[in-house]
């Protein structure tokens, strides 16, 4: 199995039932070592869809929190939340922002050859939440991009993820965000975060309509 077969499986299990079993356990129904496991699992967690291990939680639990609210949300919802939520967070973190966090959120704001577009994303919006010092924020926000990226709330893309095209588009949404964080400009970070969720919410739309005519 190859790392992408293994998270699929790890989603299945998580989907069938109310948490994930310890690791030796888990390895062992999937007939794996346990490098693998955690290779897999690390992935997971660098894309926002399980979080870190937490203290007194079992590493591959997900709490029952989460999946209350994966069976009661959609992505509309959560996209709206981060409409709420992010675009303040910019505004903070142009402001409150160190000069190593500028550069992270600036190294971050394009795509590294061969990256995961999801691990990509999540890991620009994550340094800019970060980036803010509110740390009520910043696990908030990763409870919501967990629940947004679960395979029961996502909707399926008609086309390639990594489409060149569309994470070029991404990238210079994000470069324009990272460019006001560095300014020191709160009105334009936020305004920057607030027009790219914008497209992300159009090409959510797209999709929907297009899930819809298929159907």
């Amino acid at each position: 199995m190859d790392v992408q077969e293994i998270i699929e499986a790890i989603s299945d299990i998580r989907n069938r039932e109310d948490r994930l079993p310890p690791e030796r356990e888990l390895a062992e129904r999937l007939n794996i070592k346990r490098h693998q496991l955690r290779k897999a699992l690390s992935s997971m967690r660098e894309t926002g869809s399980l979080l870190p291990p937490a203290r007194g939680r079992p590493a591959t639990s997900p709490s029952r929190v989460d999946e209350q609210l994966v069976h009661l949300t959609n992505p509309m919802e959560v996209l709206e939340l981060r409409m709420i939520l992010e675009p303040g967070l910019a505004r903070v973190a142009s402001i409150r922002a160190s000069a190593l966090e500028i550069a992270r959120i600036r190294d971050a704001a394009t795509t590294a050859p061969g990256a995961s577009y999801g691990a990509a994303d999540l890991a620009f919006h994550l340094a800019i939440a970060t980036a803010s010092r509110n740390y009520l924020a910043i696990e908030f926000y990763k409870l919501l991009r967990q629940v947004g990226v679960d395979a029961r709330v996502r909707i399926p893309s008609q086309s390639e993820p990594n489409c060149p095209k569309r994470t070029a588009q991404r990238d210079s949404e994000h470069r324009a965000i990272a460019e006001a964080i560095a300014a020191r400009d709160p009105e334009a970070a936020e305004a920057a975060m607030r027009s790219h969720l914008q497209m992300v919410q159009q090409r959510i739309l797209e999709r929907i309509n297009a899930s819809s005519f298929a159907a």
